[in-house]
């Protein structure tokens, strides 16, 4: 039974107790795994352009953004860039003082070439009187360490990964949230040079986002010719999960109801409020320098030229089942649009009388639409391109991780470990109708692709309860296309060594 704490808390958040039940029958009842057709492949589910296809693609882009339409680079920029200090928190910790693992050791020699050398160096001097090379030369690394995590020096240990310094330039050197603006302006500024940036924060960081952005949005503008319009947002509390014990009962912490952040598929509800026709979204770690942007720029603008050649095929078509005047042979074109460009099998297709098979066809062209980079698969974690079951018996293209594919069976453990190719969370999308009318983005989210993972809480195990992914389960019913792009275009900052790589020199 809710108490009248509980049910004042439930308000607070926006949550309702339907809600919360729903949320507690998922920790009971779990999560199905998706059923697959195969991995994507580009025998089967992805498109590599070719040397005219990528120049019929690029001028489809220029001349949309020619238009009068609004388009968003929407940049989830919230994460702690705590884990990309791991090794160096460990260092700290550790009953040794000197650099003893390959990572710690790797970390001093190359010291002079991070981003933030010049910062950290008099982070070092203000606290401890003497610089980098000084505390090294007489082995007090921990010195070191301690003022780049902690607060009393550059605090990059609970700093959001977004404003940390990443690329040494030479008039200074730039945050990930500084090469997404310039990101921006090459590849997503609209015919009057407006470039509107949304970056999803966290309230405790939000004011430094806002406090860089002023400092900064006027030296880029002039740069680029372009006026930024940046904006923020943060994950709403309606989207925290319930925590439940082991046996699915709600988790109390000290007497309260304990919620935690519904992880990045939250974000569907931040997307969906925005007021755009193609939204470009992108992790806020996977960014280079000016250097090596060329093969980003050019491969954005082909898979948003792949996404508006596309949907000006589908609302073509929207236009003309909607008059009712229309021939068998226009139908078959249309069926063949669905089956081969926008990926959609139906295997009982044959099965639809006249009728039936309009309203199919009218549902699969009407609803969102993305295109998906994809890269190479070189072993990193993450999801993976697939051809997978929808729950009306529909086969369709779907970005999926580890935990919704059973790797107890053999044959689908096969499929996920020997697929081609990786998503780099590389996606343009498209959020409007036919009709011009924004697409209400929730009503397209599969609840049956949520995740249950195990955590603690003052020393008591508990169940959290993960949504459905951003560009997993929450876009799992809109059409979806894959693109191969070019490895170069994939540089994640995943641990502070990642900067040590010669893309982000």
């Amino acid at each position: 039974m809710l108490t009248q704490q509980d049910k004042e808390l439930l308000a607070k958040k926006g949550i309702s107790e339907e809600k919360l039940a729903e949320q507690l029958k998922n920790f009971e009842t779990g999560f199905p795994f998706l059923e697959l057709d195969g991995a994507a492949s580009l025998e089967n589910g992805i498109l590599a352009v070719d040397e005219a296809q990528t120049k019929a693609y690029l001028e489809a882009w220029d001349a949309y953004k020619q238009g009068d339409k609004t388009i968003v680079k929407f940049v989830p920029a919230s994460g702690a860039a705590s884990r990309m200090f791991k090794n160096m928190f460990e260092f700290l910790g550790a009953e040794y003082d000197v650099p003893t693992t390959d990572f710690e050791k790797k970390f001093f020699d190359k010291v002079h070439d991070f981003a933030f050398f010049a910062d950290l160096d008099a982070a070092c001097v203000k606290n401890q009187g003497k610089g980098i090379d000084a505390l090294v030369a007489e082995g007090n690394f921990k010195a070191v360490v301690a003022n780049l995590l902690e607060g009393a020096g550059l605090n990059y240990g609970q700093l959001p990964k977004g404003l940390l310094k990443f690329h040494k330039y030479e008039n200074g050197s730039r945050t990930p949230l500084e090469e997404h603006l310039v990101e921006g302006s090459l590849y997503a500024a609209g015919k009057t040079g407006d470039v509107n940036v949304h970056f999803t924060v966290s309230p405790e960081h939000r004011a430094l986002f806002e406090k860089l952005v002023e400092e900064k949005v006027a030296e880029y503008a002039a740069k680029f010719g372009t006026t930024y319009h940046v904006s923020f947002s943060e994950q709403k509390p309606s989207t925290d999960t319930v925590a439940a014990t082991m046996d699915n009962q709600p988790f109390y912490d000290n007497g309260k109801l304990l919620f935690r952040p519904g992880g990045h598929g939250a974000l569907i509800e931040n997307l969906n409020d925005l007021d755009a026709d193609v939204v470009f979204v992108k992790n806020i770690d996977n960014v280079v320098p000016d250097r090596l942007k060329g093969d980003t720029v050019t491969f954005k603008k082909v898979i948003a030229g792949v996404l508006v050649t596309l949907q000006k095929k589908a609302f073509e078509y929207l236009e003309l089942l909607e008059t009712g005047k229309y021939t068998h042979e226009q139908v078959l074109e249309i069926v063949n649009f669905v089956q081969h460009d926008l990926c959609t099998r139906n295997p009982k297709l044959k099965e639809l009388e006249d009728a039936d098979l309009v309203i199919y066809l009218k549902n699969k062209l009407n609803r969102p639409m993305r295109v998906a980079g994809v890269v190479k698969n070189v072993g990193e974690p993450g999801g993976g391109p697939f051809r997978a079951y929808n729950p009306d018996g529909t086969i369709s293209l779907q970005i999926l991780e580890s935990s919704q594919i059973d790797v107890k069976d053999p044959a689908k453990k096969a499929m996920f470990e020997n697929g081609s190719h990786f998503n780099p969370v590389d996606l343009v999308c498209a959020v409007k109708n036919y009709k011009g009318e924004k697409f209400n983005l929730v009503d397209y989210v599969d609840k049956a692709t949520g995740f249950i993972s195990y955590k603690s809480k003052s020393g008591k195990e508990l169940k959290a309860l993960e949504l459905p992914g951003l560009w997993n389960g929450a876009m799992s019913n809109w059409s979806t296309v894959f693109v191969e792009v070019p490895l170069s275009t994939f540089n994640p900052v995943k641990t502070v060594n990642d900067l040590l790589r010669e893309q982000h020199q």
